[in-house]
């Protein structure tokens, strides 16, 4: 039996893509390692020609920091790179297939107050300790080696998770999409950030970030405007949810029978029906059961990905303090557009056209190609595969930098050489950048190895990390924060939340095994106990046994610079009167959009119940108006912020190619940079 892609053999008639490719391997090839090689070659020549026409210099400071200068708009569009994993593009999308209107709004508001409150944690970092390169360097200096050591545990969980679900999104959706070897991809995904991660430091991964982005909202505008506007409209989306909730199994069977005659009908496998645990079962309801689960675990997970992740710090110490405040919660409002925006189109039509995708296929995250390539054909596959390896590769150089960061200045210099020189610093930095890419492929290829997917693992992540969250919150915010108490919350609360999701398992399913592991109630209950037994913990025995005030003002004076490089660090910058508005500043607005997005506006949404046809209307407007509006400001903000640098550059690139001599002077871009102190 054929399939809709009109191959003959050992196709699995049950699901959508069944073994058969939409594209040619070739084409597999092509995105990975072309595309991996395009930008690695186009990113460092805009490193070279920035550092040559404006006289930049290259420090161990600069590769790890950028410098500390980097500007609102840039920031921001970064924040939304960083924030794009494989999940984003894929996770959010199989929400939106299994719970309807719902999933795309939790995957959304719950992965964006993280971003608006880390605003917080970035305004204090520039106030306590502007001299940071890593979040652990912090801890070190404020709470000692044994709690240096726990949070570098924590810190490298958390970028060895981001790092393998990223690759096995992606690797899954090559394979999906083109028959690439699966094992194959999961090894040759990383070399596409390898080398300008290498050659260009954090400064390389801003600018490839930033045309990541770019590529990523284009596609993501286009999918929108085909599923809402040239193809179906709003209405005709409503119309097929709802008559999908209305068939019964052999109406189901009659319609794939009727609409796609070489697929198999499964009752087991396929959609089909009501949603369990929906309001009238409907798909177009916020009343969700299920839709809530998945939000707080959603909530609780990402909290660690972001508190944990070197990569968010690293962002924050690169930002000026004004960008810190400004970019973070740009990029957070920006961000949520992304999730909510392309799984409120993809994911519902994935439902409302009863696509043949099963269970697995929508777990491993195939919802969104199967959609495009539905509608669009192979183009749309292509498209999908680009905005995945852009997704991939922009988040994976943000993880590679903060690896090594945290490898030449947590481990390196702090217990090997402590007088390690700038230049042994960038020579680690750089052979642990390559050694990472190498070993998380083999990492990727282990845990495919062991049939844990891409949804099994976004649910699992706040497990492992959860409890390392609010012990960092208040190592920056709260002076009676105790050292030792934050060792022992945090790894109480591993402990904790690994017993009680264990135990619920076996209570619920009676059976421990990884798909039983994988279920909601299992997640949710050890998500909850790993942040939550954590906090109280950290906070009774700051409270009633250790609880001596710090002073955060000898703080930064624990902290050394490898080279004394200045930049970003002048008085200038470090106002102490423009850092404390900068801090109420974010502090008022991180914590009411937070109340706005995952409080007020799921409760104004409830007494609609299950959407009227011009409510879910509203619903879509506010979709597309979204992501129209981020992909202008992500796109433009940070070019009109630049100006005045890309001119310097373009101008020294035309009088080189006109031979009209010299160029201008260079910009005085490394005004900080001393002579290192003997």
């Amino acid at each position: 039996m054929s399939s809709v892609f009109g191959q003959q053999e050992d196709f699995d008639v049950t699901a959508y893509f069944g073994g058969a490719p939409p594209l040619s391997i070739s084409v597999g090839y092509l995105v990975v390692l072309g595309f991996g090689a395009i930008f690695s070659v186009f990113t460092t020549c805009i490193v070279m020609f920035n550092r040559f026409f404006t006289g930049a210099t290259e420090t161990s400071e600069h590769f790890n920091t950028a410098g500390r200068m980097v500007k609102t708009g840039l920031t921001a569009s970064v924040i939304v790179s960083q924030w794009t994993w494989a999940a984003t593009l894929l996770q959010s999308s199989n929400v939106a297939w299994t719970y309807g209107v719902s999933g795309p709004f939790w995957y959304a508001s719950g992965a964006t107050i993280q971003v608006l409150l880390f605003g917080v944690l970035a305004i204090s970092l520039k106030k306590v300790a502007p001299n940071a390169h890593t979040v652990c360097e912090i801890v070190r200096a404020r709470w000692g080696r044994g709690a240096h050591m726990t949070f570098l545990f924590f810190a490298f969980c958390a970028n060895i998770i981001v790092t393998s679900m990223l690759l096995l999104g992606g690797a899954a959706t090559v394979n999906a999409l083109t028959g690439m070897n699966i094992y194959l991809a999961s090894f040759l995904i990383p070399w596409g950030v390898i080398i300008y991660t290498v050659v260009g430091g954090l400064h390389a991964t801003f600018i490839a970030s930033y045309i990541h982005t770019a590529i990523i909202f284009g596609i993501l505008i286009t999918m929108i405007l085909v599923v809402y506007i040239k193809v179906y409209s709003s209405d005709q989306i409503y119309e097929m949810l709802d008559d999908v909730i209305k068939s019964s199994p052999d109406d189901c069977k009659l319609y794939m029978e009727e609409n796609f005659p070489n697929y198999i009908y499964v009752e087991e496998l396929h959609k089909c029906g009501m949603v369990d645990g929906n309001a009238e079962g409907s798909y177009l309801t916020m009343l969700s059961k299920g839709g809530l689960m998945f939000g707080i675990i959603n909530i609780v997970g990402n909290f660690g990905t972001v508190f944990v992740d070197q990569s968010y710090w690293q962002s924050a110490i690169a930002a000026k303090p004004t960008a810190a405040a400004h970019g973070y919660l740009l990029g957070g409002l920006c961000w949520f557009s992304i999730p909510f925006s392309l799984a409120t189109s993809l994911g519902l039509a994935s439902v409302a056209l009863r696509l043949p995708l099963t269970a697995n296929e929508a777990g491993s995250g195939l919802v969104p190609p199967a959609v495009a390539h539905y509608l669009l054909g192979n183009g749309g596959a292509t498209a999908i595969l680009v905005m995945l390896f852009m997704a991939i590769v922009s988040t994976g150089s943000a993880e590679s930098i903060a690896v090594s960061s945290l490898v030449s200045y947590d481990i390196y210099r702090e217990y090997i050489n402590p007088e390690a020189t700038g230049q042994q610093i960038l020579f680690v930095s750089r052979v642990v950048i390559v050694v990472f890419g190498l070993l998380m492929g083999a990492l990727s290829i282990a845990l495919n190895a062991m049939g844990l997917n891409l949804g099994w693992v976004y649910l699992f992540m706040g497990i492992v990390i959860g409890s390392a969250v609010i012990p960092l919150w208040n190592l920056m915010t709260w002076k009676k924060a105790s050292g030792k108490g934050a060792i022992i919350a945090a790894w109480s609360g591993l402990v904790l939340a690994l017993i009680s999701w264990l135990v619920t398992c076996s209570i619920q399913s009676g059976k421990i095994t990884i798909d039983n592991l994988g279920k909601n109630e299992p997640m949710l209950v050890g998500n909850l106990f790993a942040i939550l037994s954590s906090g109280l913990i950290h906070a009774v025995y700051s409270i009633f046994i250790d609880g001596e005030e710090y002073d955060f003002s000898t703080l930064n004076e624990k902290i050394l610079l490898v080279e004394n490089d200045t930049s970003g660090l002048t008085a200038e910058e470090q106002d102490p009167v423009a850092l404390d508005k900068a801090y109420k500043w974010i502090t008022r607005r991180g914590w009411l959009l937070t109340f706005i997005l995952i409080i007020l506006w799921p409760v104004l949404s409830m007494p609609a119940g299950v959407f009227s046809i011009n409510y879910f209307a509203f619903w879509v407007l506010l979709s597309i108006v979204w992501g129209f509006t981020a992909a202008v400001v992500v796109i433009f903000l940070p070019i009109t912020e630049s100006i005045d640098e890309i001119t310097v550059v373009l101008n020294g690139m035309w009088r080189m190619v006109t031979c009209q001599g010299p160029a201008p002077p260079k910009m005085d871009t490394s005004a900080g940079l001393k002579e290192v102190e003997t």
